[in-house]
């Protein structure tokens, strides 16, 4: 029987497994696909994770990331917000860094089941029982859900915001663009909003959320964003003048950022699987890596304390709400200034005058260096 599986390898699986194995409990990954490959996501990350980073011998700056200290908000007609971001970031591929963080964990003894899908979770007689599509079957003490957004597991677990369907897509590009690159940038549209960051290797990561109603209305990617993103002059220019990279967009459906619970059927959840900070606040990847750092530590006590099953539950759960819940709750409350014409361009007009409620936005979605 296995000490500690996780299900899924992208930030919050990779680190929490290095976490583990550093402290001295045997664990595998299991991941869907196989690395390298790309991910919608808005690749651009915090500075609050570099000391835990450097903690697990990640050297970051090998990746040779672009530093980001500047943040610019724009509205659906172009009206522009400017501020400075307090811990700042930096940019960087999750092709490049989770095929980085996987290599790391395999030399530091992660065992991995790559290009394996998890079929169904069952939990007796303190043990869980992972099926897989291949028809193994794995057993294990403890079992970490890592695996994203939205998967088949959830429907098994009767997870509760599966039931109904997210009216969200995401789209993501790389381009050879010219802003700053100490800028990130989010840009307003009708039903959205895009973020324009640089990452290594003199490019950008151009990542847009918008509903699923406009896609359907205009039928096709290009087609919704010449009708929708363009109305944004900020985005007809990057449509004008960027060398998109991809001949065709990475996208995935059905983003959703209802409420979830971080423990399930005995399995910690973790990162976006557990709760999903609107890309607006542009936190995901350090809340993902912080996830696994929280849910490292718990398993570690539970093995060194007894081995108890509830402490452990409770004690996840408590550590997850006092870190994350209020974050994503007020993500929730800030996206519904956006995506709507007349509030985008209110809550632009307004809070370019009032760059201490700017801050004070930011510092609430985002955390302290840990």
């Amino acid at each position: 029987m296995e000490q500690a599986v996780i299900i899924g390898g992208g930030l919050a699986g990779l680190t929490c497994a290095l976490k583990l194995v550093r402290q001295g409990v045997s664990v595998t990954v299991i991941e869907k696909k196989s690395y390298p490959f790309h991910r919608v996501c808005g690749e651009y990350v915090s500075n609050e994770v570099l000391p835990y980073l450097h903690s697990l011998g990640v050297a970051i700056e090998q990746l040779a990331p672009a530093r980001i200290s500047a943040f610019i908000l724009t509205s659906p007609n172009g009206n522009k917000l400017e501020a400075a971001l307090d811990l700042g970031g930096f940019g960087v591929s999750r092709y490049t860094l989770d095929n980085y963080l996987y290599q790391l964990a395999q030399q530091q003894g992660v065992k991995f089941k790559l290009n394996t899908t998890v079929q169904s979770v069952s939990f007796a007689d303190n043990c869980f029982t992972l099926a897989l599509a291949n028809g193994e079957k794995i057993t294990s003490e403890i079992v970490i859900g890592a695996y994203g957004k939205r998967t088949n597991l959830d429907r098994q677990l009767s997870r509760r915001f599966f039931l109904s369907r997210s009216p969200y897509i995401g789209v993501k590009y790389h381009l050879h663009y010219t802003q700053p690159k100490h800028q990130i940038a989010l840009h307003n549209f009708k039903d959205g909003y895009a973020g324009i960051s640089a990452i290594e290797q003199n490019r950008y990561c151009f990542c847009y959320l918008t509903t699923r109603k406009n896609l359907q209305q205009y039928g096709t990617i290009p087609a919704l964003e010449k009708a929708i993103l363009h109305q944004n002059p900020h985005l007809r220019h990057i449509f004008s003048e960027a060398e998109f990279l991809y001949t065709k967009p990475e996208v995935i459906n059905e983003i959703s950022f209802a409420t979830k619970t971080c423990v399930e059927e005995h399995m910690l959840m973790c990162g976006d699987a557990a709760g999903m900070i609107t890309p607006l606040c542009g936190n995901g990847m350090a809340m993902a890596i912080h996830a696994g750092k929280i849910a490292a530590e718990e398993v570690v006590h539970y093995f060194k304390n007894g081995h108890n099953r509830q402490q452990l539950e409770q004690r996840y759960t408590l550590a997850w709400k006092n870190q994350f819940e209020n974050r994503l709750r007020l993500g929730r409350t800030v996206q519904h200034l956006f995506g709507s014409p007349v509030l985008s361009e209110a809550a632009v007009g307004v809070l370019k005058y009032m760059p201490a409620a700017v801050n004070y936005i930011m510092r609430q979605t985002h955390g302290q260096p840990f």
